[in-house]
């Protein structure tokens, strides 16, 4: 385990220098020229002289490989710059922002594992009857439904008409429901008819059928035979959950007014502040980078083959 863990730790720095060279370039190569937004967002005319100190002031006039070097040197010691239109240093933005983001989409994983284990749970068990027929049609109806759609409807139910649920802000858990239901329903489904279809996978394997012919009580082959060998597929979803939640966040923060990265994100997006938009993109694949690590550790955790195959050779 210590030779896979490091392993994957040393793979990390040419992941994150990858992602770190494609943010950047993405930015400086796209149709928006970055000075003139500066004077756009400061509400400084461009004419040409302030264009090109725009320029200077911003490293522009540098060559793309010198640009990249101070940018990347500047963020390894935590400096992402200023904010074009607030005229504020990046960090100290983005962290303040964070732990809302972080509550949201940390309560929506929660949310989605609490729901969608036990639903699949029931649908493998009653195979093709009633409540398997219920968990699917959730199942369709959660990958079918875009989430801002889903948001709209909640705050014109729960909000408009029952007056059961605050709207907006975040004034506590009451304020998460909706925001929750909103984000996590599509990762639920998902999870949900994985660990059905896994679950009635293993059930017909070899030694499945040997634990019941052996007189086992079924609730034990389901736990010990069955549910212990298809969490793995679970297991490797979700990592891509989490970065399907940490997405969903930017839209679903922006219609609930939650006071998150996400909101601060599409503000930063349309306003073509780059700074902003770089540490948040970098932050963000950092985040889902180490969130994919550890579910690799669980991974390897629970099937005893992964550890096996980090065992050097004798």
């Amino acid at each position: 385990m210590k030779a896979f863990i490091l392993r994957r730790l040393l793979l990390l720095i040419p992941m994150l220098f990858g992602a770190s060279l494609v943010i950047f370039l993405m930015l400086r190569l796209g149709p928006s020229d970055p000075a003139l937004d500066y004077l756009r967002l400061s509400k400084l005319p461009p004419t040409p002289q302030a264009l090109a100190d725009a320029r200077e002031m911003l490293g522009l006039d540098r060559p793309l490989a010198t640009q990249y070097l101070d940018w990347i040197g500047r963020a390894l010691r935590g400096d992402f710059g200023t904010s074009y239109a607030l005229q504020r240093p990046v960090l100290p933005d983005i962290l303040h922002f964070l732990p809302a983001t972080m509550q949201l989409a940390g309560t929506a994983l929660a949310f989605t594992l609490l729901v969608s284990v036990p639903l699949g749970i029931w649908a493998a068990r009653y195979r093709d009857r009633w409540p398997d027929h219920a968990v699917r049609l959730i199942a369709f109806l959660g990958v079918s439904v875009p989430n801002f759609w889903l948001g709209f409807l909640l705050v014109l139910i729960f909000s408009v008409h029952l007056g059961w649920l605050p709207p907006m802000g975040r004034e506590g858990p009451a304020s998460l429901v909706m925001p929750v239901i909103a984000v996590a329903l599509m990762s639920l489904a998902v999870n949900a008819r994985l660990l059905r279809a896994s679950m009635l996978e293993v059930a017909g394997q070899r030694h499945v059928r040997y634990a019941r012919l052996r007189g086992l009580p079924p609730r034990m082959v389901e736990r010990r035979h069955v549910l212990r060998n298809a969490w793995l597929p679970v297991i490797t979803a979700t990592g891509m959950h989490i970065g399907e939640l940490l997405g969903g966040t930017l839209v679903i923060e922006s219609i609930f007014g939650w006071p998150g990265l996400g909101r601060y994100a599409v503000s930063a997006i349309l306003n073509r502040d780059y700074p902003v938009i770089q540490c948040f993109t970098l932050l963000m694949v950092v985040i889902f980078v180490l969130c994919n690590l550890i579910v690799d550790i669980l991974y390897a955790l629970a099937d005893p083959r992964i550890r096996q195959a980090t065992q050097a050779p004798q």
